[in-house]
């Protein structure tokens, strides 16, 4: 922008058309005072003034100027038509111009000038923000300097406050700095701590990693020089980067000598407590095997005894009581507490056996289901149950034992029915992304959802926790049979399988049943619990 500034209209007109004709941006003011308040608001790059004005003349305009330090280094050309002598002329450049042209001005002259002041003036300002910018990156330097220092004189503090040998060292592995105890292993700073012979690679690994950035930690042994001894010691050396780049590694040598010696005691400890328990499981698989054999047998020989009473009782019944009512009641309590007697010597039996090793297959749960409903044909039929089967998946199971799931979980859906409704059995699943009842569905999800679901009486969920507990029973013994082990023995099929089982209920509106196990077993035998 170029200010022109005169008095009289007529000289500020065929300047301003001149300069704009060839691409200048022009303002004109028409006394000196109005000059200086452009001045204060805008930035010119050069000022044409006339010298002789009402109020303040060019000159003192000029002076104004120059004690501005936002305008004294805009260039200002004098005009003048009257002021010609050597004494006007010298003032003006004192005055702080930096040209004076007379009357009538040549406009070839003018235009020259005013284009390389108006350059010069550019140049001038982008020196300044360079200059500007070099001298912010300068304290900017200084600052990152002074804090860099105070950052080394904190470590250093931290270092010696250190129980460890702590030292710093640069990227081309010359050690920088060490502290007080450094010298209970080196005599002085630039020798290294003597390594054990069989330790040398470890030192050289760390060297070889100084250009990388990563951490380094690895176990070595260093003598002492008071005891000469070697003692163990971690070596942890971290890297300190500035601008992206690694200037500088922090170390420090740990002394582990009393960890080595009591991991060593505990490793020979775990060794020979592993050794034990190996002998006590070898102890306990025959224990266990007798203890089988034993419970087969004592269930084998309580329920001979059974039978002949329930035998007896029947025959008793049948040939002498058929005309006392009484008598005939009393018999048939004692035929059903054997034979429930009987049910519960069968399903100890049977939960004794889930501790028995077995082998994981694939197992076709739907052909599984479907030959268990074949057992329960006649109840289905009396009962007019309507049962509804979704497609499952097949997965590694021990299938004898996920039979028994489902044979308890049906049997209950049906024994537990309404009176007067027709019970309704649904089994679906699902492929699901973990572990977890609340599972959410995956297309090729590692576990396998099932529900067992009915509209018999239910349960209150505030008993949820006791139904899979051995001989804990939610109903009356006399309207529902059973001996409160089925649950028991499902719940502990699915814990041996790896699996959740969970239900889901309440009074008089069904129960749900949730199993979840994994499509593939980890392992490939049961473990013995």
């Amino acid at each position: 922008m170029i200010l022109i500034v005169d008095d009289r209209p007529e000289n500020i007109l065929p300047l301003k058309r001149i300069l704009e004709l060839h691409g200048f941006e022009t303002e004109s003011a028409e006394s000196g005072e109005e000059a200086l308040k452009k001045i204060l608001g805008t930035n010119y790059s050069v000022i044409i003034m006339d010298v002789q004005m009402p109020g303040m003349d060019g000159f003192e305009v000029a002076e104004a100027i120059s004690g501005f330090s936002k305008a004294k280094d805009t260039p200002i050309i004098f005009l003048s038509a009257v002021n010609t002598e050597k004494r006007f002329i010298t003032k003006g450049y004192s005055s702080g111009g930096i040209d004076y042209l007379t009357k009538p001005v040549d406009t070839d002259i003018l235009l020259l000038k005013v284009r390389t002041f108006k350059k010069l003036y550019e140049q001038q300002q982008e020196l300044k923000t360079i200059q500007a910018s070099l001298q912010k990156e300068i304290e900017i330097r200084r600052q990152a300097q002074e804090d860099l220092a105070e950052r080394i004189n904190e470590l250093h503090g931290v270092l010696e406050s250190l129980p460890q040998v702590a030292f710093t060292m640069g990227v081309n592995a010359n050690i920088e700095y060490v502290n007080a105890h450094w010298f209970q292993y080196s005599r002085d700073v630039s020798s290294l701590p003597e390594i054990h012979p069989d330790d040398q690679d470890v030192y050289e690994q760390f060297l070889r990693s100084l250009p990388g950035t990563q951490e380094f930690s690895s176990e070595l042994r260093l003598k002492n020089i008071s005891t000469q001894d070697y003692r163990y010691f971690l070596l942890k050396a971290i890297p300190l980067t500035q601008q992206g780049m690694v200037n500088k590694w922090v170390a420090t040598f740990t002394d582990i000598s009393q960890q080595k010696i009591a991991n060593e005691i505990l490793e020979q400890q775990v060794a020979l407590r592993t050794h034990e328990l190996v002998e006590k499981n070898a102890q306990l698989e025959i224990t266990n095997h007798e203890l089988q054999q034993f419970a087969w047998v004592v269930s084998h020989d309580l329920k001979e005894p059974l039978r002949k009473v329930q035998t007896f009782s029947q025959i008793v019944k049948d040939k002498f009581l058929k005309d006392n009512p009484d008598a005939i009641s009393y018999l048939d309590r004692s035929i059903g507490a054997s034979a429930r007697m009987s049910r519960l010597i069968s399903d100890l039996l049977d939960y004794s056996r889930l501790s028995m090793q077995a082998q994981f297959h694939p197992t076709d749960l739907n052909m599984l289901i479907r030959e268990l409903l074949t057992d329960f044909r006649e109840v289905i039929e009396e009962k007019h149950v309507q049962v509804h089967i979704g497609p499952i998946p097949v997965i590694e199971t021990i299938s004898s034992q996920i039979r028994q799931v489902f044979q308890n979980l049906i049997s209950n859906a049906l024994k537990f029915s309404r009176n007067q409704i027709a019970p309704s059995i649904t089994i679906s699943s699902e492929l699901i992304d973990r572990k977890e009842i609340d599972g959410l569905a995956k297309e090729n999800g590692e576990f396998c959802r099932i529900l067992i679901e009915d509209n018999g009486i239910g349960f209150d969920e505030k008993f949820l926790d006791r139904i899979f507990v051995i001989f804990q029973r939610l109903n009356n013994q006399t309207n529902y049979e059973g001996t409160g082990i089925g649950l028991a023995i499902a719940k502990k099929i699915i814990d041996k399988h790896n699996g959740l089982i969970s239900a889901q209920s309440r009074e008089n509106e069904g129960a749900r049943f949730i199993i979840v196990l994994p499509v593939t077993q980890s392992i490939n035998s049961l473990q013995i619990h």
